[in-house]
């Protein structure tokens, strides 16, 4: 592998990390407030929020790169604040990654939620705990194994993107060019035995990963 590989691998990596970190910072009021909302709003929501697993990457993509391109909203609004404009930068893939895999964490903790029901929380109250330290105390420890699936599904699949990354970040080695960025440019190249390497080595990690997951009991705990 060349150093531009090995330099996608670990802008892959950062770039999952943190967006793993903002899908859980992100995705957990949402999750929480989808499991234990009554309001006509909540279908709306849950739409919006599981629109990436259905709509392909590309037309995902090409909309955040005209809201976030200097004639969007997002585009004035980054500009006003100083921060330039995020397309083809290592921040517009952060952002175009937490809205394509938000699904794959806010469905888990959504789900783990819902499974802890009423009576842990109407007992925590009785003691008197406010909804905030019932909401520590009592909803995260037991939705635990939700985190766990949230967390694991949420770095795979931003490992794994392709559409999203091509339309927002383009191709720019050392800035946004990620993994499958680089597994694309050794086929174009016809340089198969690179590219081998890379996807075989996504191939073991995206089984690694539902190896993980199914041995932990995902069908009963996500």
């Amino acid at each position: 592998m060349s150093p531009d590989d090995f330099t996608a691998i670990a802008l892959t990596a950062k770039l999952a990390a943190l967006s793993t970190v903002l899908l859980l910072i992100l995705g957990t009021p949402v999750a929480w407030w989808l499991a234990r909302s009554r309001s006509r709003l909540r279908s709306v929501v849950g739409a919006i929020v599981t629109l990436p697993l259905v709509l392909p990457p590309a037309v995902l993509g090409f909309y955040l790169l005209v809201l976030m391109g200097p004639q969007g909203p997002v585009g004035h609004f980054t500009k006003a604040l100083g921060l330039g404009l995020l397309p083809f930068t290592f921040g517009g893939l952060v952002v175009g990654s937490v809205i394509y895999s938000m699904p794959f964490v806010v469905q888990p903790l959504q789900q783990a939620f819902s499974a802890i029901g009423n009576q842990p929380l109407e007992a925590a109250a009785t003691l008197r705990a406010s909804p905030w330290d019932a909401f520590v105390s009592v909803a995260l420890p037991l939705a635990r194994p939700g985190f766990v699936t949230a967390t694991v599904l949420g770095f795979a699949h931003t490992v794994g993107e392709f559409g999203v990354v091509l339309m927002i970040g383009g191709n720019i080695p050392g800035k946004t060019q990620v993994l499958s960025m680089a597994i694309y440019n050794h086929v174009e190249a016809l340089e198969y035995a690179n590219a081998h390497w890379l996807a075989g080595g996504m191939l073991v990690f995206s089984f690694a990963v539902l190896l993980l997951l199914y041995s932990r009991g995902w069908n009963r705990t996500s």
